[in-house]
């Protein structure tokens, strides 16, 4: 039995996308204010959250698992291009200079947990951050180059899906397997309800990363107030 789940998906996770979407880190990021520090602690949390989907998702698609093995669609791959930009970010060593946060460690933790127990979940995670970064992508690159100041494509891979020439095409294809999934609509249920809590991961995430932004606003703002002070106090009045 296969349900509309490419609807109920859209539907049923609006109230969370918004949510998301006004996170002062959000909010930040779409007004322009980028802090390439903030921006690579990001880089460096999503890819310990799509090691762990793309982990579990490939491993599920090998063992042929009837629901999971659908979405897998390796185009849509985020892991290797996040390696590039913790390179371009970090250097060669990246990997051992970047630490993962603990709300990153949450959501990753959660996703390798429902992997190993009910499989059919990971559906509301892919939907919600495959789809988004498809989605929103080309606008969030735009945005953070010119605020970074960023030169080339360099250090914004992330956002590059070379595999996928026809965006709006894929997203249709995407949309028609997930109505195929062999699911009852007991499970569509519960695989919204994940997807909402994909959303809630991401915002803890956000969250944390804005207490970071406002603490590198508030020293420049110090320092930019304090040498204003000092220029003031040397003017003849």
């Amino acid at each position: 039995m296969s349900v509309a789940l490419a609807t109920q998906l859209r539907e049923g996770t609006k109230k969370s996308h918004t949510m998301a979407e006004n996170t002062g880190f959000v909010s930040c990021f779409l007004k322009g204010v980028v802090d390439k520090s903030i921006y690579r602690k990001l880089i460096a949390d999503l890819y310990f959250v799509y090691s762990a989907m793309e982990d579990e998702i490939s491993r599920l698609s090998n063992e042929r698992h009837p629901v999971v093995s659908l979405i897998g669609y390796e185009e849509l791959n985020r892991r290797e291009t996040l390696q590039k930009d913790l390179g371009f970010y970090f250097g060669q060593d990246w990997l051992e200079l970047i630490t993962v946060s603990s709300s990153a460690k949450a959501y990753a933790d959660r996703i390798r947990h429902i992997a190993k127990t009910m499989p059919e979940l990971l559906v509301g995670h892919h939907y919600t951050r495959y789809i988004g970064d498809l989605s929103g992508g080309q606008i969030l690159k735009r945005i953070a180059k010119k605020a970074m100041n960023i030169k080339g494509e360099d250090g914004l891979r992330f956002y590059e899906f070379d595999q996928i020439s026809d965006q709006k095409e894929f997203k249709l294809k995407y949309s028609k397997t997930l109505d195929s999934l062999p699911i009852d609509q007991k499970m569509a249920d519960s695989i919204i309800e994940e997807a909402n809590r994909a959303f809630q991961y991401n915002m803890d995430m956000f969250q944390e990363l804005e207490g970071n932004l406002i603490a590198v606003i508030g020293k420049l703002l110090f320092s930019f107030l304090t040498k204003r002070s000092r220029v003031g106090s040397t003017e003849v009045s």
